[in-house]
């Protein structure tokens, strides 16, 4: 059976989690609990746990401090949080998963699940993580799940996404493409900012790497790499728009 800590500065707080966690997800053992960055820290030395349960903000320092203390990661993490928009971006963009304070029992098992079934090391998408942390601007890279590992790419390299069923394909102008476990849709709201533009149900691309816009046969974009890219009835007027202002 996988086993987990709980650390939380907050007593109630790590009593109801182990409460629900007994509820709701049997499949997982409580083996520890501490109460701080310091505590936690001794208390990972001392036991291997399976996955931890992390709070962000504790009285003696944040869970990010506590994992930069740590000499390596070989646990799953997932952070628990009352509000912290900035962690928040950061944990999608590295793939960490967290939960939002009160938990909601549905998610909480549905972390848990995905934790026991992965059971790997986190350290890449930590280091990941807390790079975008302290540069305090928008990530550069983000973590990108296939099914065989987490591959970190450079969001600039990324030329266009492509839908495939409850998957994503990636294609970049430095490596082979890559198929990820996530949904188009995910990564529409993550890369929006990025110029990324969703021009078809089934396409987002870097508006970056555009070369032209072909109006006859229903539109369609012609990509720098020369692929052709289908553009939806109802994205053709802002995609001509959005070309006129360049």
């Amino acid at each position: 059976m996988p086993t987990a800590i709980i650390i939380d500065d907050v007593a109630q707080a790590r009593q109801t989690l182990k409460e629900d966690i007994e509820i709701y997800c049997p499949n997982i053992e409580i083996v520890g609990e501490a109460e701080g960055v310091v505590s936690g820290a001794k208390l990972l030395r001392k036991i291997n746990a399976d996955v931890v349960f992390l709070d962000i903000q504790m009285n003696d320092g944040s869970g990010f401090d506590l994992l930069e203390i740590l000499p390596e990661i070989n646990f799953k993490i997932i952070f628990t949080t009352a509000s912290d928009a900035h962690a928040i971006r950061a944990f999608r963009f590295s793939a960490i998963d967290y939960l939002m304070k009160p938990i909601d029992p549905d998610e909480l098992v549905e972390a848990v699940n995905k934790a026991a079934n992965q059971l790997s090391k986190d350290s890449e998408k930590v280091d990941l993580l807390l790079q975008n942390l302290r540069n305090g601007k928008p990530p550069s890279k983000l973590a990108l799940h296939t099914l065989e590992k987490i591959h970190v790419v450079e969001i600039n390299n990324i030329l266009r996404c492509e839908s495939s069923g409850n998957y994503t394909i990636f294609y970049f102008s430095d490596r082979p493409k890559l198929l990820v476990t996530k949904t188009l849709k995910e990564y529409d709201k993550l890369l929006g900012e990025y110029s990324f533009l969703r021009v078809h149900q089934s396409h987002l691309i870097n508006s970056n790497q555009i070369k032209e816009f072909v109006k006859i046969d229903g539109g369609y974009i012609v990509m720098h790499d020369g692929i052709k890219i289908p553009v939806s009835v109802r994205k053709r007027a802002s995609i001509v728009k959005m070309l006129d202002e360049l």
